[in-house]
């Protein structure tokens, strides 16, 4: 009986590593007939889309103050809450478009080295003991010396050293298309741009919140001025996929402990 339960969690461990498998199998193999397919083309560009309408996306809710009342004073041709005097061309409602210059330039190197010594000791002995040292020496195990009775010392010493340096840059320019307006008039925006060169596309997207403040009369803005800014920058192709570890690797990866 012993020799059968210990056998019965193996055979379950060994049925769900084998189910498992096979699932990674499965997914390889749909993986795998979708490159056999595209074996001498070049990967296909993405299809244009309403960004609002993918799976993915998720309108963009802030913190809002009270809507104001837009109303001119009296004959005057300046209405109250508007943000500029004359209309101009930029970017203001959904489906605009207004080009995003992208401005990545990151540099990081940092050093940090920490040094800890410490050294205790402590001696302790009773040579005279109000004449009763005598008998403490009979009292301790046998050679104890009362003039030495304890004697501890400890040494510790620790050392650390870390180096990080990281160096990024990207310079691009990409069209971007309003997809929502907030109730301040800040205008949540989305870009994609995908380029095929031979057998591998490049693709860029961006999104995020911008103020129509910052919008430059060319229609213009700067990546840093754009809030909970989201951009992506690879690519997917011949090269991309050899850089990619196969589906086995990536599963062992992940299950093995050690």
């Amino acid at each position: 009986m012993r020799e059968r339960d210990n056998t019965m969690p193996t055979l379950h461990l060994l049925v769900r590593l084998a189910g498992l498998g096979a699932l990674c199998a499965g997914l390889g193999a749909c993986g795998a007939m979708d490159r056999l397919n595209n074996i001498g083309k070049p990967p296909e560009l993405s299809a244009i889309s309403n960004p609002t309408t993918q799976p993915g996306y998720k309108p963009v809710s802030m913190p809002m103050p009270p809507p104001a009342l837009l109303h001119t004073e009296g004959n005057s041709l300046w209405r109250r809450g508007s943000r500029a005097f004359f209309k101009d061309q930029r970017a203001s409602q959904i489906g605009d478009l207004l080009t995003v210059r992208v401005r990545i330039t990151d540099n990081a190197n940092i050093s940090n080295q920490t040094e800890r010594t410490r050294t205790n000791k402590e001696n302790m002995g009773a040579s005279n003991f109000f004449g009763l040292e005598s008998r403490l020496v009979k009292v301790l195990p046998k050679g104890a010396d009362a003039a030495s009775l304890v004697d501890l010392g400890s040494t510790s010493d620790s050392k650390g050293a870390g180096t990080v340096t990281r160096s990024e840059s990207l310079t691009t320019d990409i069209a971007a298309v309003v997809t929502q307006v907030l109730p301040n008039g800040n205008l949540v925006i989305e870009g994609k741009q995908e380029v095929r060169v031979n057998f591998e596309i490049r693709e860029l997207i961006v999104a995020g919140v911008v103020r129509p403040e910052d919008i430059e009369a060319g229609n213009q803005i700067d990546s840093t001025k754009i809030a909970q800014a989201r951009i992506a920058y690879g690519g997917r192709g011949q090269i991309s996929d050899v850089q990619q570890p196969r589906y086995g690797q990536q599963a062992m990866d992940i299950l093995l402990p050690f």
